[in-house]
């Protein structure tokens, strides 16, 4: 916030912990790596709480890859302004977004932010954003602990906890691990881990194939004493779904893969 009137930034201090205070449970979606489906994660567990009839919100703070607007169909839409107050994008009745994918910009534009300017727009995003009463908070980070998880856990006074995305695989796992270590390192309770990508199912034999190995994530919950928060098998028409903009638990809901979200959400 270097720069900021300190009058301005008690000012938005202070509107951000009345937003926040308004939120009954704040979840941060993490990964140790890219491509283990973090984000496809946090879109779907966002789409079945509030199917669930809460209200939720999704926050995108990977800003180097903002594709929450992507998956969840929105892309062509903008926040608003109310005043001083920036008006998240509603998906759902009960699912509110707000990413800076929705700002109108043109999506080949690069972000090119040091870290502080990461920090001031988490900051600026939870403070100034009209996000009403809400139960949940889904915060899509991006891979790693650098910059922009850790402003989310400052910022975010009594976080709820951390869910932690890997694949099966050894890499995967140990970088999910780094993860763990992280939130321990912060006081942020961890969640829970959930192994994505966890075995598929041909569909013409219906033997599962296990493409990247298969209990890694439950073996690291295990290792590390969090819970295990279940695995979700892998399923191609998650990846064409989220290309077409439709969440997977909106449409294929009744699949393996859909009910393992649902079981997800009741661990959480």
């Amino acid at each position: 916030m270097a720069g900021m009137d300190p009058h301005k930034q008690a000012e938005q201090e202070a509107r951000l912990r009345k937003n926040m205070s308004r939120v009954k449970k704040s979840f941060i979606v993490m990964s140790g790596k890219g491509g283990v489906g973090k984000t496809s994660v946090a879109v779907n567990l966002a789409c079945a709480i509030s199917k669930s009839g809460k209200d939720v919100a999704i926050l995108d703070t990977d800003f180097h890859g903002p594709n929450i607007a992507k998956m969840l169909g929105i892309e062509r839409m903008t926040m608003g302004q109310a005043g001083p107050a920036i008006e998240p994008v509603e998906v759902y009745p009960n699912l509110k977004a707000v990413s800076l994918g929705l700002l109108g910009n043109s999506p080949d534009q690069p972000i090119i932010w040091r870290g502080p300017m990461k920090y001031s727009v988490i900051r600026q995003f939870l403070a100034e954003v009209n996000w009403g009463q809400l139960d949940y908070l889904i915060i899509d980070s991006p891979p790693g602990t650098g910059d922009e998880p850790l402003s989310v856990c400052q910022l975010i006074p009594d976080i709820t906890g951390a869910i932690i995305v890997s694949t099966p695989q050894d890499v995967a796992v140990l970088d999910a691990r780094k993860s763990v270590l992280f939130a321990r390192e912060l006081n942020i309770p961890v969640t829970g881990i959930i192994e994505n990508m966890s075995g598929f199912t041909c569909p013409h034999c219906r033997k599962e194939i296990n493409i990247f190995k298969k209990g890694g994530g439950q073996k690291a919950a295990e290792e590390l004493h969090v819970p295990f928060l279940g695995s979700i098998p892998f399923d191609p028409m998650l990846v064409q779904l989220s290309d077409d903009g439709k969440p997977f638990i909106a449409s294929r809901g009744d699949s393996e893969a859909g009910v393992a979200f649902v079981k997800k959400i009741e661990a959480v």
